[in-house]
């Protein structure tokens, strides 16, 4: 059996007509709703936005997310980057 660590996964995202994407590499899902979906993935934070979002299958053992519905964009944050103790993830993501 394979032995992976959170930091030896491979990110990716694959997405077909907007419709359907696949994301691995995935830490953490931090939020979830209809219009946006926040990612804690090994290249950051990731943002999905769009309509009618709904998280159809979640590993977090393997790091794999699948998200359908119509997905209008996708905004990488390095949440590592310029962090300063005492703000918060949100704080830090939408300077």
């Amino acid at each position: 059996m394979e032995d992976l660590s959170v930091s030896a996964r491979a990110h990716r995202v694959a997405m077909n007509n907007r419709r359907n994407c696949a994301i691995g590499g995935v830490n953490d899902v931090l939020s979830f709703d209809i219009h946006e979906i926040l990612l804690e993935t090994e290249q950051g934070m990731l943002m999905i936005k769009g309509d009618e979002l709904h998280v159809s299958r979640l590993t977090l053992e393997k790091g794999e997310v699948d998200i359908d519905g119509r997905i209008d964009s996708l905004t990488y944050s390095d949440a590592g980057a310029g962090s300063r103790k005492g703000e918060s993830l949100l704080t830090r993501l939408f300077r």
